[in-house]
């Protein structure tokens, strides 16, 4: 099948991880019977220098043409970019894998979670103001959301190890997170087959690092899942190794969870390897909507591509490897042009 994928090369090192993502996705071309038609849209830092705004209309009407979105990191504009992307499409999922791999330093070995995260409000709706001396800023936490976000991951954990963690802090913010808590706990009696637990947020950053092998599925609200995705990513050797996917009904958006990084921007030693897992989840989105088994099938490969170069010592600066960006990426892109299906 024939998809089009816009795509952010952002700012800082994402043009240079963004290339190593496009020769993965080439390769997948030549292999299976896929093909992309790859829009390059401009947004981010760059594009607030050029043009005055950091994710022009234009660039909004280019990603509605397509069937999902490639994204990698932008600077200090992320806010206009991908929390406006995010409400403006109603990617109310936040999907954030964190997983132990072959030769990388882990807490554990077999570390296996995933965090759904809400995605669409909270404290990163922005609605903030200033009164004399003081700031304030509105917590917005809905019934609907909550409610969708914990069925997503009760349908999720099916797929896995029927085992739901639903994180809050309702002891202090009673009215927030306790409806948080009371819309998990209804879905929780809906699903009476999962195994069902909850933990306040403190409680779950300690353990996180305690024992991260007791979670499976984390479902928890838009910051509580930002701030607990970057620990759980470090639990298993960083952010250079965490994918994500923003997903809705009938759009998706893929991006790795690390920043820009500008300090090490066009040095050739960034890690590419959390884009190139977010195009792994994109694949897999593509299997689901599409009923397309080459994109599952692409989806296993470049699993097997990323654990292969790890395997090989094929790693980056941060990684205790000497391999650049550059030569990640051809090594993966290789693989998968030699996999034997």
């Amino acid at each position: 099948m024939k998809y089009k994928i816009s795509v952010i090369s952002g700012d800082g090192i994402g043009p240079e991880i963004t290339k190593c993502s496009i020769g993965v996705m080439k390769s997948l071309e030549d292999k299976l019977n896929i093909e992309f038609e790859l829009l390059e849209i401009e947004a981010g830092d760059s594009a607030l220098k050029n043009n005055g705004v950091a994710l022009s209309d234009e660039a909004i009407d280019k990603i509605k043409t397509t069937n999902a979105c490639i994204k990698a990191p932008v600077g200090e504009s992320a806010m206009e970019v991908i929390v406006k992307l995010r409400q403006l499409f109603d990617l109310y999922v936040n999907l954030r894998p964190a997983k132990s791999f072959p030769t990388v330093k882990s807490l554990d070995d077999d570390i296996d979670m995933l965090i759904v995260r809400e995605n669409t409000e909270d404290l990163y709706k922005g609605q903030e103001f200033r009164i004399g001396d003081k700031a304030i800023a509105l917590r917005t936490i809905s019934e609907k959301a909550s409610t969708r976000i914990a069925e997503y991951a009760f349908n999720i954990a099916k797929t896995r190890n029927n085992k739901v963690t639903v994180v809050h802090k309702s002891n202090v913010l009673k009215m927030t997170d306790g409806l948080f808590a009371e819309c998990a706990n209804k879905s929780a009696q809906k699903n009476s087959n999962i195994i069902f637990s909850e933990m306040y947020v403190d409680a779950c950053a300690m353990n996180l690092i305690r024992n991260p092998k007791e979670f499976d599925v984390i479902v928890t609200t838009n910051m509580f899942g930002d701030i607990l995705s970057d620990e759980a990513a470090q639990v298993v050797g960083g952010l250079g190794l965490a994918p994500s996917a923003n997903i809705g009904d009938d759009f998706a958006l893929f991006e790795p969870v690390h920043g820009a990084a500008p300090d090490i921007a066009g040095k050739n030693i960034a890690n590419p390897i959390a884009m190139i897992l977010s195009i792994k989840m994109m694949m897999e989105w593509l299997h689901t909507i599409n009923n397309d088994n080459d994109c599952q099938i692409a989806a296993e490969i470049i699993q097997k591509a990323v654990e292969n170069s790890l395997e090989n010592n094929i790693k980056s600066v941060e990684l205790g490897g000497k391999s650049s960006t550059s030569q990640i990426g051809e090594y993966i892109t290789n693989y998968i042009s030699n996999y034997n299906l």
